[in-house]
């Protein structure tokens, strides 16, 4: 499986459409940020599956890859969060609003 696509000129707007959403969905709806942020999860799961699905002719090969499919998109995930985590971190009281 190849999943190594480059980032075209939409993938941030993208992400924050889907940021947007989420905030939406805490904002108007009241929903804890942690059960949003399991939607989320859940939706990116079920949409990775679909893509590994879409790129096989057949259930036994697409079976067959399991193992690859997993890591490329847990690893992708862990390299994503790595990122965004250290940035929270080091702009801990920018991005949560608190004065200095």
């Amino acid at each position: 499986m190849s999943m190594n696509e480059e980032i075209d000129k939409n993938f941030y707007k993208r992400a924050d459409e889907y940021i947007a959403l989420a905030n939406k969905h805490i904002n108007e709806t009241q929903a804890k940020p942690a059960l949003v942020n399991n939607s989320l999860i859940y939706g990116s799961a079920r949409f990775s599956a679909w893509i590994v699905a879409a790129s096989f002719t057949n259930a036994n090969d697409m079976i067959a890859d399991k193992a690859n499919a997993i890591e490329f998109f847990t690893s992708k995930f862990k390299e994503m969060l790595e990122e965004h985590f250290d940035d929270y971190a080091q702009n801990y009281n920018a991005y949560m609003g608190i004065e200095k």
